[in-house]
């Protein structure tokens, strides 16, 4: 059954990252791997682990405060600290809990900002602690005829603890995680010899004249001639491409008909709509203003699919699984798992017709099957309707261009 929520939030989740692409393209005019450092070489701390460390920080400092404010009391704040210091009671004292959010300070901040470790080892041993000793002191002591600082102080102290367990490993671990594994992936796609046309492209090699659809016998010599070595397979592929080019075609045509369903408040223009389909449903259409031009994301984008993990937060890989002519290949792509693993990752296998044209370069696809990449029982296999990639060149200005994905999918 298909999920148009969960597909509309995946495409919105990839707005920044067109935007993304638009301002990697209009800086260098290419998209080098080599652009994605290591998260220890491009800062000495990651925003998110800085802001973990904030958070410690704060705890510390708002214990602190609301210990001071108790103490400052009737008696006055001297006597008030000799009785809870020099004259100490695990029954009445509040100076426990202050010592208690010192030690998650000091052992948080040494282990996650001057250690640098990536586990959750040291703060499940603190929140332990921590939870351990506030339950014990809650039921032990009599800080609760105290009046509301009794109940406020150690609840305090309880709910920030687990708040700094939840962000450090849902967070802070996670995000670190997913950096790690793009600069990586960009590694391996920078150890590669390039997946697809090496050399410079002819402006026809992958000319298609705009109304030659599947079936027509307006095809160009040169397609013709390398299909008469092709198997039946590799013909129904070259079938199924040049199906997906024709509905891309029809509903590029039919432009004024799509519905507008969210805009990226952003300078970039991105804007989503939806059109219906006969007999796919509804797709989705991100449409994109890119300060890049075309021919780099055609090079870039279209031609080097296995990059797609570079700016797709979703895609987890993508791997080309066969060429079965210049103008037609069969990817493997993964989606990866999500909320935690409440969304299990799944995979596609996609029949992929690339087409270069005077105005435009498209990209269509759909799903097939591939006797290399059988459905596997950890993953759900998802299917894709026509869709795929669109770059419209800009007559007035080659140095920007308009990104059009179109996305037809069943997750299953």
């Amino acid at each position: 059954m298909s999920k148009p929520t969960d597909l509309q939030h995946d495409l919105e989740r990839s707005l920044p990252a067109i935007a993304s692409i638009s301002t990697s393209f209009s800086q260098s005019q290419g998209f080098s791997p080599y652009c994605y450092f290591s998260p220890e070489k491009r800062k000495a701390i990651s925003d998110v682990r800085r802001t973990f460390c904030l958070f410690v920080t704060f705890d510390l400092l708002f214990i602190s405060l609301l210990w001071i404010i108790e103490l400052n009391t009737k008696d006055g704040i001297q006597k008030n600290l000799e009785n809870e210091i020099i004259k100490y009671s695990f029954k009445s004292s509040f100076f426990d809990i202050f010592v208690l959010a010192f030690f998650r300070f000091f052992v948080l901040l040494l282990a996650y900002a001057i250690v640098k470790l990536r586990h959750w080892w040291v703060i499940a041993v603190t929140t332990l602690v921590s939870s351990a000793f506030l339950i014990v002191k809650v039921i032990l002591s009599e800080l609760l005829t105290k009046g509301a600082f009794g109940y406020l102080l150690p609840i305090v102290s309880f709910v920030i603890a687990w708040l700094e367990t939840w962000f450090l490993d849902f967070k802070v671990l996670t995000q670190e995680a997913e950096e790690e594994r793009w600069y990586l992936a960009a590694q391996a796609v920078a150890s590669r010899s390039p997946l697809l046309y090496p050399r410079a492209l002819s402006e026809g090699q992958f000319y298609s004249p705009p109304e030659s659809f599947a079936g027509s016998d307006n095809e160009s010599d040169e397609e013709g001639a390398g299909r008469n070595a092709l198997t039946a397979q590799e013909k129904e592929y070259v079938r199924q491409g040049k199906e997906a080019m024709e509905v891309v075609d029809q509903i590029l045509a039919q432009e004024e008909n799509w519905k507008f369903e969210k805009n990226n408040a952003s300078d970039f223009g991105d804007v989503v709509y939806t059109f219906e389909i006969p007999f796919h449903g509804k797709t989705f259409i991100l449409k994109a203003f890119l300060q890049c031009s075309a021919e780099t994301v055609y090079q870039e984008v279209i031609l080097q699919p296995e990059k797609m993990i570079l700016w797709n937060r979703t895609v987890a890989a993508c791997q080309i699984l066969q060429r079965v002519e210049d103008n037609t290949i069969v990817s493997y792509d993964m989606a990866a798992g999500a909320a935690g693993g409440v969304i299990s990752p799944r995979d596609f296998v996609n029949v992929r017709r690339i087409e270069r044209r005077r105005d435009r370069y498209i990209s269509s696809g759909m799903s097939t099957t591939h006797s290399l990449k059988p459905p596997l029982s950890k993953y759900v296999r998802g299917e894709n309707g026509p869709g795929g990639f669109v770059v419209l060149k800009c007559p007035s200005n080659p140095r920007v261009c308009t990104f059009i994905w179109i996305l037809n999918t069943d997750l299953k």
